[in-house]
């Protein structure tokens, strides 16, 4: 893995300085897959928690795969040791719904929250979360939900959540939760000459109620700066 911190530092700055006394969502997204929006949402997420000081949730809207998890535990020795599971919800609160529902050992309706786990990074002030797909039974299905709950509850034990969404070519999971960040982030593969699918994706995702706060340029080739953000107009 090549080192990014002057990237995310870079990154960093140009996303401006957070509300005073409140934690602050971050949208990662790509209009495509393969474009390299889950490496920055895990990069900037690693920068700001052993660089910047701050307590970071990495949170997988990947549900069925959580390749953030399978890439943090891949690369435990720069990332750290991946923790025991516990709670991601601070309320019992969550984001998604899994239907039909499943019931306990005592007849009652298993809490959707059970389904998510975080695990602390090494020593680090970070966590990432898996979906427990092994947990869904017969026909179950999640569903993302257009709720805020979930966020509003996590503001209160973090500084900083980065929300790594599916490309918007295979899911609807970014437009869904999109009013509810505080910033969304545009991946694009810096050699990708067709430019139609990320505006599609931008003003999709400004109609869903994101501030799209940006166009981040991945794998950036010699001639242009590496990662080279620019204001989305």
């Amino acid at each position: 893995m090549v080192n990014l911190n002057a990237e995310m530092a870079e990154l960093w700055a140009s996303l401006g300085a957070p509300a005073a006394g409140r934690a602050r969502t971050i949208q990662i997204v790509s209009a495509r897959r393969g474009e390299g929006a889950s490496t920055v949402a895990r990069e900037l997420a690693f920068f700001a928690a052993r660089r910047a000081g701050r307590s970071v949730w990495l949170v997988d809207l990947d549900l069925m795969n959580s390749p953030q998890h399978e890439a943090v535990a891949a690369e435990s020795d720069r990332y750290g040791l991946l923790g025991q599971p516990a709670a991601a919800s601070p309320d019992g609160s969550i984001f998604f719904s899994i239907q039909p529902p499943a019931q306990g050992p005592d007849g009652k309706p298993w809490p959707d929250a059970r389904y998510l786990a975080a695990h602390r990074v090494g020593a680090a002030r970070w966590w990432v979360t898996r979906f427990r797909r092994e947990a869904l039974r017969g026909r179950q299905s999640v569903h993302i939900l257009a709720d805020g709950d979930y966020w509003s509850a996590l503001r209160r034990f973090a500084d900083l959540i980065i929300v790594d969404c599916p490309s918007a070519d295979r899911s609807q999971a970014a437009m869904t939760v999109a009013p509810f960040m505080d910033q969304t982030l545009l991946v694009v593969a810096a050699d990708e000459a067709d430019v139609r699918a990320p505006a599609l994706a931008r003003d999709a995702l400004v109609g869903a109620g994101a501030d799209v706060v940006g166009l981040f340029f991945n794998r950036a080739t010699v001639e242009q700066p590496p990662f080279a953000r620019a204001f989305l107009r």
